[in-house]
């Protein structure tokens, strides 16, 4: 995949709102909720996802996404779902691949029979398992690469094609790789969600969500999306402005250091088994290869039973053991008590979840900082007869 050169122009740059008073060097922020109707916006209203800095950040989206549009969203899963309610309704069917968001496949539990949408949850998604599950009233496949916690990955371009020669909608959650490291557009997905509160956030304090697209796919979203009120407040569309303008330097340094970092967990006798897309070792490296510019930020290692996973995570002094992830700072957690603890454990063991299983978000802290901190868990966390 070739990378683009011009990534952190397009943070700093795309989608510019200028501040045409003053000249200041960053965006104005437009806090009103009420405009004049005769002005030159047409009934500009938050819920429209239409006031400026909206329309100014979902520009820079799209830019960075190499689509033609996009929307903000209040969280990930505001977008996820408006997502599903626009493109699916009553008596559709939808393919899901199985490794996905924990708050995904609890939405398809909880909401999809109630409203008359089937699904099918793929545990592998390839031609041959797509094929198997289609039916006669197959709208959507949906699919999240690297996927949440496993760092399991897909074909993208295999998925679109499949998709296009049956004429069905594509969806993918690209929230691990980040629009810095993969951009599905160009492989021919037609909806990219994001959950923005991770990487274009980036500091941990932000909760929202995007969509990109095509413009024709765009307004059949935004149709549905301003009846379900899912739109971001402008103080904190400013505020993930000003973090996507340093995601291109951000998640670069987090994609090196969680290579190297990966290289060195996999060699470490305390650590049964790394989860990265970008060691050799890694079942799908290859496809890694082919859709991705670099390996992200994200992975999952699983301890050994002679480690106690509960004392480790204590030990940590400079890892943080905390919800969410693709913040500054490095965090760790367990997805059995936190991202997938909606699924039953049946669930969780079909999909490789156990619990020694910890989900490992790089920050930009220096290398050596992190391994000398794991180091030191490790060794107070080993149970000893």
């Amino acid at each position: 995949m070739k990378k683009n050169k011009n990534q952190n122009y397009t943070c700093v740059h795309a989608g510019e709102l200028k501040d045409p008073i003053y000249g200041g060097a960053t965006a104005p922020i437009y806090t009103s909720t009420t405009y004049d109707y005769r002005g030159p916006g047409t009934n500009l209203y938050p819920r429209y996802f239409n006031t400026p800095n909206q329309v100014a950040l979902a520009q820079k989206m799209a830019a960075l996404e190499h689509t033609e549009s996009a929307l903000i969203f209040g969280s990930g899963m505001a977008a996820i779902s408006a997502v599903f309610m626009a493109f699916l309704k009553t008596g559709d069917h939808i393919i899901l691949q199985r490794a996905i968001y924990g708050g995904t496949s609890h939405f398809a539990d909880a909401e999809f029979d109630r409203v008359g949408i089937t699904y099918t949850m793929v545990e592998h998604v390839t031609a041959e398992s797509l094929q198997d599950h289609l039916q006669e009233n197959t709208k959507m496949i949906y699919i999240e690469t690297p996927s949440n916690p496993l760092l399991e990955l897909v074909d993208i371009e295999m998925v679109s094609a499949f998709a296009k020669a049956n004429s069905l909608t594509t969806a993918i959650d690209n929230t691990f790789a980040s629009p810095i490291n993969q951009n599905p557009a160009d492989f021919g997905i037609d909806l990219i969600l994001h959950s923005a509160t991770k990487y274009l956030g980036g500091h941990s304090d932000i909760c929202a969500g995007t969509v990109s697209g095509s413009q024709k796919h765009m307004e059949l979203l935004w149709k549905t999306a301003k009846n379900y009120g899912g739109s971001l407040s402008d103080v904190t569309v400013h505020l993930l402005e000003r973090s996507i303008k340093t995601l291109g330097l951000r998640v670069k340094q987090q994609s090196k250091t969680a290579l190297k970092l990966a290289k060195f967990l996999e060699r470490h006798p305390d650590l049964e088994k790394v989860n990265y897309p970008g060691l050799k070792s890694h079942p799908q490296h290859k496809i890694a290869k082919k859709q991705m510019s670099a390996y992200g930020g994200m992975m999952s290692f699983e301890l050994k039973s002679t480690v106690d996973h509960n004392e480790f995570l204590e030990q940590l002094k400079v890892v943080k053991p905390a919800l969410s992830l693709a913040g500054v700072e490095s965090t760790i957690l367990s997805p059995v008590q936190t991202s997938h603890s909606l699924l039953t454990p049946e669930q969780r063991a079909e999909q490789g979840i156990t619990d020694q299983l910890l989900r490992f978000s790089v920050g930009i802290e220096e290398l050596n900082i992190l391994i000398d901190d794991i180091e030191q868990a490790l060794e107070k966390s080993r149970i000893r007869n």
